[in-house]
């Protein structure tokens, strides 16, 4: 079995759990094929075999590679999104970062993540992306996003008004800094800081919510995800930010938008006892009474 292997950057504080982590892969004998950059940070730290194989971009995830596990956040977790594409490679993330509702499992779980990758005891989740459609080439090869998408006013301009349409019919105008459409695996991110629902990950929904709108009675509102969301935008600036997951453009206000689902999922591995509300609990510290 092979899985390929990503994270940013090596941590120091992170070497003993990392050094775990791949005594478990040689011992369950996955082969490792490991993220260039972070090879050359850690070749000489961690104890690796005499025959590394490493990847820098999605080309060199070949067919034989099952699994791709992330060492992060989920920021990090989301950067192997863009790499694997429409590949049928199963993400696994490894919480090496702070709140990790994506990558759920702890870093103290190593030895079990790995013993479920090569025993195939996990439960693979899938999940839902988002596709965004311009009238100019944006985002390369990869126009979709497993969180959000969205639309934002350039630091500088004042609030923008943001035309919003369901299959072509009107929905409303947002008086905003800007406008964020949510998968349901991204309602606990961007969305939820500003006051969007959370929905379950099977949902089969997008979550619509306003950044900073001015209209005090507008609300999120979540939709079905066989909707077409498009967009026309008013700023007094001629600029304005589009942005999927952690990447963005500076596009022209006349731009032509739409979002809508993405023709692939994207499958999450996650060991049994961390189910969506569990992860409720763990992270949102739902259920727990801080009065006693």
């Amino acid at each position: 079995m092979k899985a390929a292997i990503y994270s940013r950057v090596f941590d120091e504080a992170h070497l003993l759990p990392l050094q775990l982590f791949f005594e478990a892969l040689y011992k369950h004998q996955i082969e490792p094929i490991i993220y260039l950059p972070l090879y050359e940070q850690i070749k000489e730290k961690v104890r690796l075999s005499a025959q590394v194989s490493t990847f820098t971009q999605s080309a060199e995830l070949t067919g034989d590679i099952e699994h791709i596990i992330s060492l992060g956040g989920d920021g990090t977790l989301l950067d192997t999104i863009a790499l694997i594409r429409n590949k049928k490679i199963a993400v696994m993330g490894i919480n090496f970062g702070r709140l990790g509702f994506l990558a759920s499992i702890g870093k103290e779980q190593v030895d079990l993540a790995v013993y479920s990758l090569a025993n195939r005891t996990y439960v693979e989740d899938h999940r839902t992306l988002i596709h965004l459609d311009a009238n100019i080439p944006l985002f390369g090869d990869v126009p979709y996003a497993l969180n959000e998408f969205t639309l934002l006013k350039r630091d500088i301009n004042s609030m923008i008004k943001i035309h919003t349409y369901l299959n072509g019919e009107f929905l409303n105008t947002y008086w905003a800094d800007g406008l964020i459409v949510a998968t349901p695996t991204g309602s606990t991110g961007y969305s939820l800081s500003c006051n969007g629902p959370i929905v379950f990950p099977d949902s089969q929904s997008f979550v619509i919510t306003p950044v900073a709108p001015h209209n005090l009675n507008v609300r999120p509102i979540v939709v079905p995800d066989d909707h077409v969301i498009s967009f026309e935008v008013e700023s007094r600036g001629e600029q304005i930010i589009c942005s999927l997951d952690a990447r963005r453009e500076t596009v022209h206000k006349d731009i032509q938008l739409a979002i809508k689902k993405e023709q692939f999922t994207i499958s999450l591995l996650r060991l049994s006892e961390n189910n969506f509300l569990q992860t409720l609990h763990n992270k949102l510290t739902w259920g727990l009474d801080k009065r006693n």
